[in-house]
């Protein structure tokens, strides 16, 4: 999904413990989250906008009737709402021109970084029961590129993450003497267990540990098995109502599906995988995880290896270990449950060939436990530091950076008095880029006036045929044809022969697929290695 910070980013992620230093910081963090945060990702909401909107969109495969893989529930619940406020707001004349596509972009942001306070919520709350500081930790969560970036984006992995928090604060909720804080928790465990599936069926592998850990609890407090019984009841019926509400919706939606069982079936072939990029088993452990978390990964790594050795010298050594097993796992030294919540999710999401970042984001909240439970993180807070202002540069601006604000100016070109006045026939063909949400470009579903072509990552040679075939076959006076390229593969298009009678330059913008060579960036054309092109076909002139 595309992404720019809403302004109460800034209090969910600039904020710290001090009240007078987060009313310093908050209205400059403010400005610098909108100004920044361009960086693009997956899509979740955009597709909403056609029911509701009734715009032009295009449908991720996942959410086409002949495949439905994920719920709808969660979209509509989401971004649907926020766009039905601003489609309320402009009918009722409170505000004149509300749907645009800044205000389609914003808007879903500014929900999921009021979301966003759930994690830091059940940080707080969590700390003391997992013996670390809790404002040392919400100061560890904030300073995360993690949060920042990814916490206030619509990304499914956001709400699974949510989801997730909201299952380790009910697990963890036990009195200083052991028992249960609270009973009625085992039918919202349910709900939320059943609901984190539906949206993602790999919240299964997250919700693992939380769910065993839970049921340890339980079976160690209740002496009564009638009671015991009770709670896995409760549990069972409200996960089972839960699954019924969201079949019956996505009924509703598509047709009489299952939707996280169509995902396990796609996601369980290997050649469906393959399509969208196969990785190495160990992605996860060794690149991913250091991508996300930087040295708390490898501190929790280090961590993991010495406490395994430990336990493994327990069982050669002491034969009494099966007595002393369940304060083993809940209050011996460096809080091994943490790393099982850590490292069984990032296990099974490794038995996978399809490996991205953004799986992991989840697994922040056990490790920033963990990495404060003993003040780990203190000496490396320099490290830490750097790691994270060096990620939101990166996946906060950089990365894909020029493909929002090269639709918000495409938009604006479209919708402008001079475009009204004089309807015009407009081509946008995008190449090397990721592909582009068409709802920002806030079309109406029936206008035909506007074509989209995505190229994703086409040959030179595929490329330049495209481009020549448009400006041979201008068919209207007023058709204007736009080629997005990355600074990268200009030199590509200018292989191809053909003229540009407007040059936008949009910095700025990283393609990861077609990074820029280090000598050009210490060149005087760096800045267009690092930018994204809007280039106007010239109709009046042929091919060169």
């Amino acid at each position: 999904t595309a992404g720019v910070g809403a302004a109460s980013a800034a209090a969910a992620r600039g904020r710290a413990p001090q009240p007078q230093l987060l009313a310093d910081c908050h209205p400059k963090a403010g400005i610098a989250v909108f100004l920044i945060s361009w960086g693009f990702g997956q899509l979740l909401n955009h597709y909403d906008s056609r029911y509701i909107l009734n715009l032009q969109v295009y449908y991720p495969w996942e959410f086409l009737s002949s495949s439905p893989c994920r719920t709808v529930v969660f979209p509509l619940m989401t971004s649907g709402v926020t766009y039905w406020v601003i489609k309320s707001l402009q009918q009722l004349n409170i505000c004149s021109s509300c749907i645009n596509s800044y205000t389609l972009l914003v808007s879903p942001r500014l929900l999921f970084t009021v979301f966003s306070f759930i994690l830091d919520y059940s940080v707080y709350r969590l700390a003391p029961f997992w013996e670390a500081d809790p404002w040392k930790a919400l100061v560890l969560l904030a300073g995360s590129y993690v949060t920042l970036v990814f916490y206030t984006r619509t990304f499914t992995n956001t709400l699974e993450g949510l989801l997730f928090a909201l299952l380790m604060l009910l697990v963890s909720s036990r009195k200083s003497d052991g028992s249960l804080a609270d009973p009625a928790s085992s039918p919202l465990i349910g709900i939320i267990t059943t609901a984190g599936f539906f949206n993602r069926p790999t919240f299964l592998a997250f919700a693992l540990m939380p769910l065993l850990y839970w049921a340890g609890l339980i079976v160690d407090s209740q002496k009564n098995i009638k009671t015991v019984i009770n709670h896995f009841l409760k549990l069972l019926l409200c996960a089972c109502f839960t699954a019924v509400v969201f079949v019956t919706a996505d009924t509703f939606y598509f047709t009489s599906i299952v939707t996280p069982f169509n995902f396990l079936s796609y996601n369980l072939n290997p050649r469906n995988l393959a399509l969208h990029g196969s990785h190495p088993r160990v992605t996860h452990f060794t690149v991913n995880g250091i991508m996300l978390f930087g040295i708390l990964h490898i501190l929790a790594i280090g961590a993991g290896f010495k406490m395994l050795k430990k336990y493994i010298h327990q069982l050669i050594r002491v034969k009494s270990h099966y007595r002393r097993s369940s304060g083993w796992l809940v209050h011996s030294e460096g809080n091994p449950t943490l790393l099982l919540f850590y490292f069984v999710p990032l296990a099974f999401l490794s038995l996978f060939s399809h490996q991205e970042p953004r799986f992991l984001i989840p697994l922040i909240l056990p490790l920033v436990l963990f990495s404060t439970s003993q003040n780990r993180a203190a000496k490396w807070k320099h490290i830490i530091i750097i790691f994270n202002v060096l990620g939101a540069l990166l996946f906060g601006c950089l990365h894909q950076g020029g493909l929002i604000p090269c639709l918000l100016h495409l938009e604006q070109l479209m919708h402008s008095p001079e475009s009204s006045n004089q309807p015009s026939h407009y081509r946008l063909l995008f190449a090397h880029t990721y592909m582009p949400p068409r709802s920002l470009l806030n079309i109406k579903k029936r206008d035909t006036h506007v074509e989209v072509i995505d190229m994703a990552g086409s040959e030179e040679e595929t490329l330049c045929q495209t481009v020549e075939q448009q400006v041979n076959n201008f068919i209207c006076n007023d058709c204007h044809v736009f080629v997005i390229i990355p600074g990268t593969v200009r030199a590509t298009i200018t292989k191809c022969g053909v003229s540009f009678k407007n040059e936008t330059l949009i910095f700025p913008h990283l393609s990861m697929e077609d990074p820029p060579q280090i000598p050009f960036l210490f060149s005087g054309n760096w800045r267009s290695q690092l930018g994204l092109y809007i280039l106007q076909l010239d109709r009046d002139q042929q091919t060169l």
